[in-house]
């Protein structure tokens, strides 16, 4: 073989690699830009939504945006050191970008710090978790505990003040269950007196029962003129102790999260209210949020203002409005916006009670 022949097969030779390593490199990108991890941590299955709602919503938006994306899901069952050791292999094995719904705000902040370290951004998802977290999709928290408090008034039906109110907290644990009471007690404090004041661990209907039968043994259910319940599994404990009490004439109990069986006791009477969030524009959001941040996008971008965290300022933010819902409410907030059907909420046992609220097919 000639040397000007060697040299002519050198240099192909040598283009066909240069080809090959820039073909490989722009796979690697396109995959990095269309086909990711997305992890997503949720902190219970006390809150049916969880499972039922928010898991499978934030799945299928996630597929939607990015079809070459896969969803690695896990719940932490209330276990904050379960939740830290499920974000920490979920860095291991490669997700791009974690969605979190902490079980508990503060004690994944170790675990968000190394997250970041290994380039892996984290989106707080409907409780802002502390850490240097990537985003923020949630409701206002305040706005929540102000929506209940003005309702348990109404219900009460103390225009100038007055009555016993027990107060069932969420779990201090998470900083929504502070901003709940806060917001709340922002329209309650001066108008009533909060006779009794509980912390609900795990947001669980068995301690809110606890708690509630507690308060009743206490006070005597004939001084309770009013409950305000963090949210509707802590809304079920609250009724199930009214009626072990032999309640038949309920006072107003609030809730949250507008939960199937909540609703169905509101039209019972046997609950006042409930806040409908609406968890498929959360779940859409922090879908979107997550692809853009995968693909290398800024947050900012997909945000619509800024919230503080104990560790962390102006991070990006989408925060959605919420809803008060009472039995007046149900059809215009809840059917038409197709959440519930009429059907799904008026189970045969309930026909009269839903004809009464005007919910007839």
């Amino acid at each position: 073989m000639t040397i000007r022949r060697q040299q002519v097969l050198a240099v192909l030779a040598a283009a066909l690699v240069a080809i090959a390593l820039a073909s490989c490199s722009g796979g690697g990108r396109r995959e990095a830009r269309d086909g990711f991890t997305v992890g997503l941590l949720l902190p219970s299955r006390a809150v049916p939504r969880w499972e039922h709602s928010d898991r499978p919503l934030i799945e299928a938006r996630v597929r939607r945006l990015c079809p070459g994306c896969t969803v690695e899901y896990a719940n932490a069952e209330n276990d904050v050191t379960r939740q830290r050791q499920q974000l920490e292999s979920m860095v291991t094995k490669g997700a791009k970008v974690i969605v979190l719904d902490a079980a508990d705000t503060r004690a994944v902040r170790s675990s968000v710090q190394e997250a970041d370290r290994a380039g892996v951004k984290v989106i707080a998802y409907d409780r802002l978790a502390e850490g240097p977290v990537t985003g923020y999709v949630g409701f206002d928290a305040l706005r929540i505990g102000r929506l209940q408090g003005e309702a348990l008034l109404k219900g009460m039906g103390r225009r100038d003040g007055g009555g016993d109110v027990v107060m069932m907290n969420g779990d201090p644990s998470g900083p929504n269950a502070a901003r709940y009471k806060k917001g709340a007690m922002s329209v309650l404090s001066g108008q009533v007196r909060v006779a009794r004041s509980y912390d609900t661990l795990d947001w669980s209907t068995q301690n809110a029962h606890g708690n509630m039968s507690a308060a009743i043994a206490a006070l005597g259910p004939d001084r309770i003129d009013g409950v305000l319940a963090a949210n509707d599994s802590i809304a079920a404990g609250v009724v199930a102790a009214l009626k072990s009490a032999g309640v038949t004439r309920f006072p107003p109990v609030t809730g949250q999260d507008a939960d199937l069986d909540a609703v169905r006791r509101i039209v019972k009477g046997e609950q006042y209210m409930t806040v409908y969030k609406p968890f498929k524009d959360e779940a859409a959001a922090v879908a979107a949020m997550a692809v853009a941040v995968g693909r290398g996008e800024d947050p900012r971008d997909s945000a619509t203002t800024t919230t503080d965290s104990p560790t962390t300022a102006r991070i990006p933010s989408v925060l959605l409005t919420a809803d008060a819902v009472t039995v007046d409410d149900i059809r215009r907030v809840l059917v038409d916006r197709g959440v519930y059907t009429v059907a799904r909420i008026c189970t045969p046992r309930l026909r009269a009670a839903c004809e009464r609220a005007g919910l007839t097919p």
